[in-house]
């Protein structure tokens, strides 16, 4: 079993935390964890701090000898609320099933999946497994329908005075400015951030029969706009209308399964039913009458008490908008996945508190946090890293269980992606320039830069603009060698005659940032603080001078790595020799 950590990161406090809880609470009982994830859309990835938070913190739990389940409650009983934007196959025909099960809603079109629910748990699960994620799945529709939660349903409309009067503590509170939703929510809640400080659906039906903190399933049309007219409690006999369709009927509600507690009484209560010690929720609860606040309350109700709740603040994109579920068209896990690999991604949850917001690269950042995660390993090697920096690496790498899977030769992700975007998919001609990086051990396929390679070729592929790829000229730029004054002239003249010599990554960096010192009077191994500023812009006119010869642009992949790719033989000619 591997070790703890043995440091006092974030991570390690909340584990000390937990455990500590756990065994005043249920002495010799597992460590209990909770998420909660609704798959009413593509889960994305602010969603997944929901997850990594409680996960890291079972892990480190797990690392220490401890059991520990983490638990991921799956709120697919949650009613079908609005049509995401930007899911593929999906319509507005999809608006007749608002107000039902997610369950109880088709999949997408071309789905293999038997409902919308199971199709969007279906892609986090395969990405938590990539991830190194256990857990334990719970399904709220198999958890209501089956009647594991019928003493509790009952329990709460028997103290639905109770619950009432606690809930009326914060309805006539002015509410706080919206925030954004990261924590999955049912319509209620969402419905309830919107209205008036009156009574709402997310507190459950108030009216002229009293308050009644449960909602069923119409039995005509399965939608939840329903209002429960009379309940008693002896009987249990629960008699409703639906606004919808205008079914009614009276109930048994110790034999009826077609319905669930409002969220505000939901999340307690499992709390309570699961005995959670540790669950995180988003910034959105930490506000007065907020879900997290009101259940602290509502949970001894059920017998129960709030878990330790770290409020987690938002995930956000470069380059894009902040994230809603709900709009559709945001990243998922597997997206990012597709372009990184598992340890830069649990890194970036694991390096950061979780009241501390961070950004996640689909953009050039991408190659610069690379960068960072690579100078991180090499300081971890080397004994230099800060003990925090250790502890998130050591999080990043594996899990309790073992290291993850990693690419065995991991050269620089923006070498990697150079390569892909010159290559454009041939792999022996990506093999033959990687090789030829360092011709002293050369690789011998490109299974040894991989999974790195294929994520590298990935991104080039999917998230760099097409007027940004580079494409080789096929022939000489004639007219700008022609105009090329006798400086010019000479520095790729120095260029040429240095090929042969330095055809390496190493050599050929030391080259190109050579040119211009030999040219300017220095040697080509001065250091910067040997020479004079004007040497960096005669740096920059040259490389430019060569990305146009080349590329024909401004700009390219970094000079030592495009000379690999074109090969010394182009190079030769499209330089003019």
């Amino acid at each position: 079993m591997a070790q703890s950590t043995e440091t006092t990161d974030w991570v390690s406090r909340f584990a000390d935390e937990v455990i500590e809880e756990s065994e005043r609470r249920a002495p010799g009982k597992p460590v209990v964890v909770a998420s909660g994830l609704s798959p009413s859309g593509p889960i994305h990835l602010g969603n997944l701090r929901e997850v990594m938070t409680p996960h890291l913190v079972a892990d480190e739990i797990r690392r220490r000898g401890h059991q520990v389940r983490h638990l991921i409650s799956w709120d697919d009983y949650d009613r079908y609320r609005k049509v995401p934007a930007g899911v593929a196959g999906i319509d507005e025909s999809w608006a007749e099933h608002i107000g039902k099960p997610l369950t109880s809603v088709p999949a997408p079109k071309g789905s293999p999946y038997p409902n919308w629910a199971e199709h969007f748990k279906a892609a986090m699960i395969e990405s938590l497994a990539q991830l190194g994620v256990e857990f334990d799945g719970i399904s709220q529709t198999e958890q209501y329908t089956s009647g594991a939660y019928r003493e509790q349903i009952l329990h709460a409309m028997k103290h639905r005075n109770d619950i009432d009067a606690i809930l009326a503590q914060y309805r006539t509170k002015p509410k706080p400015a919206k925030k954004q939703q990261q924590k999955p929510v049912d319509e209620a809640e969402l419905e309830a951030e919107e209205g008036s400080g009156a009574a709402s659906e997310d507190d459950g039906s108030s009216g002229s029969a009293g308050y009644f903190p449960y909602k069923p399933y119409c039995g005509g049309c399965g939608k939840d706009l329903t209002t429960v007219t009379s309940y008693d409690d002896d009987s249990t006999e629960l008699s409703y209308t639906c606004t919808a369709c205008g079914f009614a009927e009276t109930v048994r509600l110790s034999e009826f399964n077609r319905g669930k507690l409002v969220w505000k009484v939901d999340w307690p209560m499992r709390w309570a039913y699961e005995g959670v010690i540790f669950e995180p929720s988003g910034v959105d609860h930490s506000s007065p009458g907020s879900s997290f606040q009101v259940g602290g309350q509502i949970v001894g109700i059920f017998g129960g008490k709030q878990p330790i709740g770290p409020m987690y603040a938002f995930v956000g994109i470069s380059g894009m908008a902040k994230m809603s579920s709900s709009r559709g068209g945001v990243p998922t896990p597997a997206d990012a996945l597709k372009i990184m690999e598992p340890q830069l991604l649990r890194w970036l949850y694991a390096r950061r508190k979780p009241n501390q917001s961070f950004k996640i690269a689909f953009d050039q950042e991408i190659q610069r946090l690379y960068d960072e995660w690579d100078k991180l390993a090499g300081k971890v090697t080397d004994g230099s890293a800060l003990p925090g920096d250790v502890a998130a690496y050591t999080r990043a790498v594996g899990t309790a269980a073992g290291e993850l899977p990693r690419t065995p030769r991991p050269l620089p992700y923006r070498t990697l992606a150079s390569v892909a975007d010159i290559t454009a998919g041939h792999e022996d001609q990506a093999l033959r320039i990687l090789s030829e990086l360092d011709p002293e051990q050369p690789l011998g396929s490109l299974d040894e830069v991989r999974p790195r390679y294929d994520r590298a070729e990935a991104w080039i592929n999917t998230h760099v603009p097409a007027d940004q790829r580079t494409i080789v000229r096929d022939e000489p730029d004639v007219e700008l060698l022609k105009s090329l004054d006798e400086a010019s002239q000479q520095s790729v003249r120095l260029l040429l005659d240095g090929l042969a010599d330095h055809w390496s990554l190493d050599g050929l960096t030391h080259l190109v940032y050579g040119v211009p010192k030999v040219q300017a009077g220095f040697s080509a191994d001065a250091t910067p603080k040997e020479l004079p500023a004007e040497i960096k812009t005669a740096q920059r006119a040259f490389f430019a001078l060569l990305y146009h010869l080349l590329v024909g642009r401004d700009t390219g992949p970094r000079l030592p790595t495009l000379l690999l790719a074109v090969g010394q033989d182009r190079v030769r000619k499209l330089l003019g020799e």
